[in-house]
């Protein structure tokens, strides 16, 4: 919001007990914020159908490998993994789960709700 108009808006508002030229600046505010929005969600690539899919089975997956301190590999990933995901299915899911265990750090293991000590003592093993 430009800082000249928001000043003379609000002086009006208070000044002469006017209100249009605060509204004009807000509305253009919002319109402005509304096409930045569009912008930012255009640019952003759909959902995967697999990973949401199987968000859950990941998150419980993950959080079994850390919490049991086990290394970050696929047969790992695929034994905890046999009686949650179709064998069609499972390949797949045991590259997303190796990704994201490779990926883990302690801004983002709060989303397979691990805490922060069971992380770090995970890490710790892996070396």
């Amino acid at each position: 919001m430009p800082e000249r108009a928001y000043i003379e808006g609000t002086l009006a508002v208070y000044e002469l007990a006017r209100i249009e030229l605060l509204a004009d600046v807000f509305t253009w505010a919002y319109e402005r914020s509304c096409q930045r929005y569009r912008a930012v969600t255009d640019s952003l690539p759909s959902p995967d159908p697999f990973r949401r899919r199987y968000r859950d089975v990941l998150t419980d997956v993950i959080g079994e490998i850390v919490r049991k301190g086990r290394p970050a590999e696929p047969p790992i990933v695929e034994r905890e993994s046999k009686k949650l995901v179709p064998a069609e299915d499972r390949k797949k899911f045991v590259e997303m789960a190796i990704d994201e265990l490779g990926g883990l750090h302690e801004g983002n293991i709060a989303r397979y709700r691990l805490r922060l000590s069971e992380f770090r003592s995970w890490k710790t093993k892996q070396g």
